[in-house]
């Protein structure tokens, strides 16, 4: 049985505390506020229940490293713990992965934008005392995007700009965020992260890119001594990635290049696009796994429960390591920015 703590029954008290203690009681969904996450993911883990824990997974790097490297998740048999990135599970988003090439990535760039009539300037997801913002919210995804597309961890954060919730609100809160960061092969991530975009300017579904860095390929119309060389650079679009079942597409475009090596002066180009969609496991050529029609949660969900069973499953995760890595980069943002980094909770 899964017990969810909704935030709007915990703030009314119509949630017992005693209930994560219920034996009947196998796993713990926290889609609480993110100031809450802490606390109740430690109290359902003490309880020795497994834990789906929405993401982010606490209000900042200091509360992951505590949560993820938690005694409790040393012991035999200890419970399962998951930040719900639920993107990360579909094949659409997997298949975008094997496209790239990580220590080549020049640049790399990820959108998530909300209207500016979803959310209200007073919705929890602008109380900094309940770890709102931006980045906490739909610029997480952002994060993430970055960190697998890299492949890696960043450098540092070079720039970060945020847009204030307006005043007579919470003024520690980023109603947007955009910022950038350093790569250790030299290539910069970028993300835009809005959730008060106007309608007229909200064009851009949540997508993602990479861009390559330029490669000089082998082509034998050219020939060894003819003082010319073929380069191309490749970027991969991955468009509506956060909930692929509805419709997705992932774009290859190769911009190619005959130039002459001595003084790179350009003889001709071309591009080429190959366009390509994932649904299932078996169009990401491997065994067949899932139905077309599986949303994102349905698949984290699936994967969630081949762990706690010990099953054979995709092989996706979210490791506690990346989730305590992921809160290090939003750290380092709001740091960049000169903002104070969500605050940690009185509670162990």
């Amino acid at each position: 049985m899964i017990l969810w703590i909704n935030w709007k029954k915990w703030l009314t008290g119509d949630v017992i505390p005693e209930l994560i203690d219920d034996l009947a009681i196998d796993v713990v969904y926290i889609p609480l506020p993110n100031g809450l996450h802490y606390e109740w993911a430690v109290k359902s883990l003490k309880a020795g229940k497994h834990v789906l824990l929405e993401k982010p997974s606490t209000s900042n790097a200091a509360e992951a490293t505590s949560l993820f490297r938690h005694e409790l998740l040393k012991q035999p048999n200890a419970p399962v713990l998951l930040e719900a990135v639920h993107v990360l599970f579909h094949p659409a988003w997997q298949t975008f992965l094997t496209l790239l090439d990580p220590p080549n990535i020049a640049t790399a760039h990820a959108v998530c934008q909300a209207s500016s009539m979803q959310f209200s300037s007073d919705d929890i997801r602008f109380v900094y005392d309940l770890a709102g913002g931006a980045l906490m919210d739909c610029g997480t995804y952002c994060v993430f995007f970055l960190r697998q597309m890299f492949g890696t961890e960043p450098v540092e954060c070079i720039e970060a700009t945020p847009r204030m919730i307006p005043k007579g609100c919470d003024q520690k809160c980023d109603q947007a965020m955009q910022a950038k960061w350093r790569f250790p092969n030299g290539g910069i991530g970028s993300i835009d992260a809005d959730l008060a975009v106007s309608l007229q300017k909200l064009t851009k579904l949540p997508w993602c890119e990479a861009v390559h860095k330029e490669k000089v390929i082998s082509d034998e119309q050219l020939g060894g001594d003819s003082g010319k060389e073929h380069v191309v650079v490749k970027k991969v679009v991955g468009c509506l990635m956060m909930q692929p079942v509805i419709w997705h597409r992932i774009d290859v475009i190769e911009q190619h290049t005959i130039r002459i090596i001595a003084d790179k002066r350009v003889l001709k180009t071309w591009t080429t696009t190959e366009y390509k969609k994932s649904y299932t496991w078996e169009d990401f050529n491997v065994k067949k796994i899932g139905k077309d029609w599986w949303i994102t949660y349905r698949w984290m969900l699936e994967e969630f429960v081949n762990r706690i069973k010990g099953r054979e499953g995709t092989g996706v995760w979210v490791s506690a390591e990346e989730s305590i890595r992921q809160m290090e980069m939003i750290d380092s943002a709001y740091a960049k920015a000169g903002m104070v980094i969500r605050p940690s909770h009185a509670f162990q």
